[in-house]
């Protein structure tokens, strides 16, 4: 236990120092394993897009570790998502409109951006120090199935990023992506994920 917690620290260590000097991180989440970095930096997002080889555009949620920093991020939360937020018992992506103060190439066409506030040890930890929202997206080339554990990830992706985190790497249990779902102006609820 020791060992692990000694582990974690100095992967948050790390991490937050590679997303600081806007590289990309592969970590654990609390749903699968994502590729990360800063969600304000236009040239980290860049890099993730190239890395994914996906098309620019195609939205990447990201990872907070507060409900309370959301208004940060979003134009406006509408009552409804603070409900579904507070009533969730799994992991839970809400896409908002009108994205604010992050990266311009980060948020979908129409402007909206994925969040989602993850209460998981490394990545709640890692946003908390941070200080900044962390993009998450699947650890996987596009088109690609997402891995269920760090084994499944392609080398290419391990290869192309600046800072692998070791934390939970032997974990094994299978991880599933998040429920997503869109919140609009007087309380509509789409459902995008189950």
């Amino acid at each position: 236990m020791k060992h692990e917690t000694a582990l974690l620290a100095d992967d948050l260590k790390s991490a937050c120092n590679v997303l600081r000097n806007g590289g990309l991180i592969l970590y654990p989440t609390d749903t699968i394993w994502g590729l990360g970095c800063d969600a304000t930096s236009a040239g980290a997002v860049e890099r993730i897009y190239t890395l994914k080889r996906r098309a620019d555009r195609k939205a990447m949620l990201v990872l907070l570790d507060s409900a309370a920093k959301l208004e940060t991020y979003v134009e406006e939360v509408p009552a409804i998502a603070w409900e579904l937020i507070e009533m969730t018992v799994k992991p839970l992506t809400i896409i908002y409109s009108k994205a604010r103060n992050v990266a311009p190439n980060l948020p979908g066409e129409d402007g909206s951006l994925g969040i989602r506030i993850t209460n998981e040890p490394f990545s709640s930890q890692l946003c908390r120090m941070f200080r900044k929202p962390v993009v998450s997206t699947s650890a996987n080339l596009s088109g690609q199935p997402s891995p269920a554990s760090f084994r499944g990830i392609a080398e290419e992706i391990r290869t192309g990023v600046d800072y692998v985190v070791r934390y939970r790497q032997d974990d094994t249990r299978p991880s599933r992506p998040s429920s997503i779902l869109r919140v609009g102006a007087g309380g509509l609820v789409q459902v995008i994920r189950e």
